[in-house]
This record gives C-alpha cells, structure tokens and sequence, in this order.
C-alpha cells in the first residue's frame, strides 16, 4: 500500500507522545525537574502533532469530527474518542508538574491507562482489516504498544538524565522495552514473508484447477484511488535491507548507547548518549512504518492484476 508521509509521521510522533507520557504518569521521574516539565510538554505537542498530521491524509479534512460518530463500530472512530478523552489527564498532569511541581497517582495512573487503550485503538484500525492479510494478526497491536513503551521509556531516560538524577531505572527499563519491541517486530515480518495468501486470481474466479489466472485487460486505463492507494509494490530485496537498516538503527545503536549511558551513570556523557539513542531510535521507527505501510498487499488488487 501507499506509505503516505502523513499517516507515518501520525503513527511515529503519536506513538513517541503517548509512551511519554504513559511513562510519567507512572510517577519514574522527579515531577519538579525542568527536565520533567519540559517532557510533559512534549509529550502534549508530540500527540498533538501526530492527531493534527493524521488530518491531512483525509480527502475532506473539515470532516473529520465525523469519525467520531461511529464508535460502536469503527476502531478508527475509538482511536478518535480516546484520543481526545485521553488528553484531559495528561493536560492536569501536565499541569500539576509545569505549574506545581508535583505529581497526583491516581491522574496519572487514568492518563497511562488511556494512552495504553488510543495506542491500542490505533493499532487495531490495521489489524482489523481482513483484506490486508498482512496486518490482520494479533501481532500488530503488539508491536504498536511495545514501540509506543520503547520509545517513552528512551525518552523519560533523557528527561531523567537532564534533571541531573540517576536514570538507570528509566535507562534499563528502556533497554527491555527496545529488545522485545524490535524482537516482536521481527517475528512480525517472518510472519509477512511467509504468508500464503488467502486471496488470489485463482480463488476469486474459482478457476484455480484450471491453472494460472492472469489479468487479460485491465478494468481501466486510468489510475484511480484505489490503485494509487492499495497498488503500491517495494521489492522483497529493498524490503530486506530496508528492515535490516531499521533494526540496525532502532534497535541494536539504542541498546548500545543506553548500556552507554547507565555506565556514564549521571553528567552530560549519558544525556548525549541518550538522546543519540532517541534520534537513532525515531530513525529506524520511522523506516518500520514505511515498510508497514509499502509491504502490505491489499486484496482489492486482485482485481487491478496487482
């Protein structure tokens, strides 16, 4: 399918926001630290950048306060009504740490509560999806929920660093968070590349003991929505080397730089070396969801020859 930028930088800066700010409303860092105060705010501006940028891959975005209206049915209208309900603890939480430097439990347990269900909405508007054979898999909530852990744990470790304290809790809770993410992730792709698919020419038409079915004519001559959005093909070599960069740089700089950083213990070396395994980190997310998006085959091009 076609990686639009707009729903990658969604999934990537909402993911980075929530698991923020799931992680500082588990009371980890000190509430009164600049350090602290400053990742409140970013973790508001993170999730409010990812709704915002999720806006512009809709053909009519004035309308988009629509999709709220189907909750019973769409995971894409709950993931709509969780993300605004959830941004009513984390606006008092933020509060409480900006303004009064202090933090309230029980707000904050409801805030990471929340983020954990808009996470998992997010995910499930993928995996649902019985015609992306790819994405349908209880896998796919899985690796949203520990990339969103991985990388709030990576960035709390930041926060904790700058505030001058001890991050070691943050940093070795950051390293399991990375392992087992990007080790979901890879059993998540073994599982892509391996699918024999439940849909096909020879299914479809039912002509499958015949032999071989090929498209003979296109149903169109021009491109249409659905063969600019579904029709989107990245060769399995690309793939490959894609998925190999991302772990490289998601998964194995981050471990390295956070052992880095728990043995530099406190002062400026862990706080650049953390924040390098932020940046590195966000690299290889952002080449994971453009792959997400560019691998996955939609059963409607079945009918385009796809």
């Amino acid at each position: 399918m076609h990686p639009a930028p707009s729903i990658i930088i969604f999934t990537t800066l909402s993911g980075l926001g929530y698991g923020l700010a799931a992680v500082l409303g588990l009371g980890l860092l000190e509430p009164a630290a600049m350090a602290t105060k400053i990742a409140h705010v970013a973790a508001l501006l993170m999730i409010a950048g990812g709704l915002l940028s999720s806006t512009l891959h809709l053909g009519n975005p004035q309308r988009a306060w629509r999709a709220l209206s189907q909750w019973r049915s769409s995971w894409l209208s709950r993931e709509g009504v969780m993300a605004l309900l959830t941004f009513v603890p984390l606006t008092i939480s933020a509060w409480l740490s900006v303004v009064e430097g202090r933090h309230v439990p029980l707000v904050g347990l409801v805030g990471a509560a929340l983020c954990v269900v808009t996470v998992y909405c997010t995910a499930m508007i993928y995996a649902s999806l019985r015609a992306v054979q790819g994405w349908n898999t209880g896998l796919t909530p899985i690796c949203y929920l520990l990339f969103a852990a991985a990388g709030g744990l990576l960035l709390a470790t930041v926060a904790a660093f700058a505030s001058g304290g001890p991050g070691g809790l943050c940093a070795a809770l950051a390293l399991v968070a990375v392992v087992a993410a990007w080790g979901a992730k890879t059993i998540w792709w073994n599982r892509l590349r391996s699918l024999v698919p439940l849909s096909t020419p020879e299914s479809a038409t039912g002509l499958g003991n015949i032999g071989r079915v090929r498209l003979f004519e296109r149903p169109h001559v021009n491109e249409n929505y659905l063969t600019r959005e579904m029709g989107f093909k990245v060769a399995r070599k690309h793939a490959l080397k894609l998925s190999k960069l991302a772990l490289v740089a998601g998964g194995a700089l981050p471990v390295l730089l956070m052992i880095a950083a728990i043995v530099a213990g406190v002062g400026g070396v862990a706080v650049v070396a953390a924040g390098l395994a932020v940046f590195f980190y966000a690299l290889g997310l952002v080449v994971e969801r453009w792959l997400f998006f560019a691998e996955a085959r939609h059963a409607v091009m079945n009918y385009y020859g796809g």
